[in-house]
C-alpha cells in the first residue's frame, strides 16, 4: 500500500511540474496566434517610409503570458525581438486581471467565475497574485521593470513626457533592429482596484499611465459594453474618474457601456482614448462604440485606435484594417486615429508585431498619404502622450 501511495504521489508530483512546464503554452496556443499566410511583399517605397515612421501601439497583453518577452517566439503576437523587427517606437502594454467565464461581446455577468485565476496559478505566479487583482497588476508591473532592468538597450519604461522625449531620442540614429522601445503601462478595467479609490496611487506608483475603467463585466464603477446593467458612471466611478485626472493618468473607455462614456465625456478635463476597438461603420459589432460617440471622443481631443480581430473590424485582412483605418479618418479626423492591435489579447490576426510594415504598404496602395501614414502609425500617440502624460 506505501509503494502504491508513493507511486501516487509521484505521478500527482509529475503532473503537476507537466501542467506548469506546458499548460501555459498549450492555453495559449490555443487562444491566439497569427492565422496562417503567405509572407508579406514590402515594396522599396514602404520599406523605406515605415523605417522613418515612430510606430505605436495603445493595446497588448503580452505580460499575460508565461513567455519570455525578450526571447523571439513562435507564439503570441508580441516580444522584444518581433517589437524590434517592426519599427514599433512606444508599446502599451496593458495588464489584464480578470475575464468571465463564458466570456462574450453581448452581455456576461460579474458573478461569472473568471478565467485568469487558474491561469495564473499554472504559471506558478506568487500566491500573493492568486485572490487580489490588484496584486496581479503590480505584479504584471514587475515583469515589465525586470524586463528593462535585463535589457535597458532594447526597452525603456516611460512614466513621464520626459522619459518618452529621452527614449524617442535614443532611437535617432539607429539602424532598424537596434532601435529601443519605449514601453508604458496599462490596466485593462479598474476593478484591479481591488474596490479602493486610493489604489489608483498604488497603481500610479508601480508605473501605470494608462487605465480602462471597464472590461467585459460591470464593477463598482459602472456598466461594461458587455455586461448586464447597461449603467453609467456610479459614485465610486466618479470617484475614480477624479483621481485619475488629478494624477494624469490617462482614460481608457474600450468596453465601457454607452452610458459611462457619456458621464466621463460630460466630466473630464483632459482628453481621453479608446485603446484597442474598430468602428460601427464598418464593422456592425457589439464590440464597438456608436460612431457618433466616437465623434465626441474625438471631438474632446481624444484618439480611438484601431485594432486588428474580427470583433472589431470583422475583415482581419490587412486591406480590412486599413479599410477601417480610411473610415475611422474620414469620420474623426486624421490626428484622431491611432493603432490599438490588442495582440496577446486572446485574438487572432493576420499579422504579428514584427510584420506592421505591410500596413504601411497597404496604406500607400490605398491611396493614403505620407502624411496620414505618419499620423495613424504612431505620430498622433507620440504627440499625445507627450501632452498628457505628467512631465516629471
Amino acid at each position: 500500500m506505501r509503494r502504491w501511495l508513493l507511486a501516487l504521489a509521484a505521478l500527482v508530483v509529475a503532473g503537476c511540474v507537466g501542467l506548469v512546464a506546458f499548460g501555459p503554452g498549450l492555453i495559449e496556443n490555443a487562444r491566439q496566434g497569427v492565422l496562417p499566410h503567405t509572407p508579406y511583399a514590402i515594396g522599396a517605397k514602404a520599406a523605406a517610409l515605415h523605417d522613418s515612421l515612430i510606430v505605436a501601439d495603445w493595446h497588448a497583453d503580452s505580460l499575460l503570458w508565461g513567455r519570455d518577452l525578450l526571447q523571439r517566439s513562435s507564439r503570441g503576437h508580441v516580444d522584444l525581438p518581433r517589437l524590434r523587427e517592426g519599427n514599433v517606437a512606444i508599446q502599451m502594454f496593458t495588464i489584464v486581471s480578470k475575464s468571465p467565464r463564458g466570456q462574450n461581446y453581448e452581455r456576461n455577468s460579474s458573478a461569472s467565475g473568471d478565467n485568469i485565476t487558474p491561469l495564473v496559478m499554472i504559471q506558478a505566479w506568487p500566491p500573493r497574485t492568486w485572490r487580489s487583482l490588484l496584486e496581479r497588476a503590480l505584479y504584471q508591473s514587475e515583469k515589465l521593470h525586470v524586463l528593462a532592468e535585463r535589457a535597458p538597450e532594447q526597452i525603456r519604461i516611460v512614466r513621464t513626457a520626459v522619459d518618452l522625449e529621452a527614449a524617442l531620442a535614443l532611437r535617432s540614429g539607429r539602424p532598424a533592429g537596434e532601435r529601443p522601445v519605449a514601453a508604458l503601462l496599462g490596466i485593462e478595467g479598474a476593478h484591479a482596484l481591488d474596490g479602493r479609490a486610493e489604489n489608483v496611487d498604488a497603481l500610479y506608483d508601480a508605473g501605470f499611465r494608462m487605465i480602462g475603467l471597464h472590461h467585459f463585466f460591470d464593477s463598482r464603477l459602472g456598466g461594461s459594453l458587455h455586461g448586464e446593467s447597461g449603467e453609467g458612471l456610479t459614485e465610486f466611478g466618479r470617484e475614480v474618474v477624479r483621481r485619475l485626472e488629478n494624477r494624469r493618468i490617462i482614460i481608457d473607455l474600450a468596453h465601457s457601456s454607452p452610458a459611462v462614456v457619456d458621464d466621463v465625456l460630460a466630466m473630464a478635463s483632459r482628453p481621453v482614448v479608446v485603446s484597442h476597438t474598430g468602428m460601427q461603420g464598418t464593422c456592425d459589432s457589439p464590440r464597438n462604440l456608436s460612431d457618433a460617440q466616437m465623434r465626441r471622443i474625438a471631438d474632446a481631443g481624444g484618439l480611438v485606435a484601431i485594432g486588428y480581430w474580427d470583433g472589431a473590424i470583422c475583415d482581419v485582412t490587412p486591406e480590412g484594417v486599413v479599410r477601417t483605418l480610411r473610415y475611422a479618418i474620414d469620420t474623426l479626423g486624421v490626428e484622431h486615429v491611432a493603432l490599438g492591435s490588442d495582440y496577446d489579447g486572446s485574438t487572432w490576426t493576420m499579422f504579428d508585431t514584427s510584420e506592421l510594415a505591410v500596413l504601411t504598404e497597404t496604406m500607400l496602395r490605398q491611396g493614403f498619404t505620407p502624411a496620414e501614414i505618419q499620423a495613424v502609425m504612431g505620430g498622433n500617440s507620440a504627440r499625445f502622450l507627450l501632452e498628457q502624460l505628467p512631465r516629471s
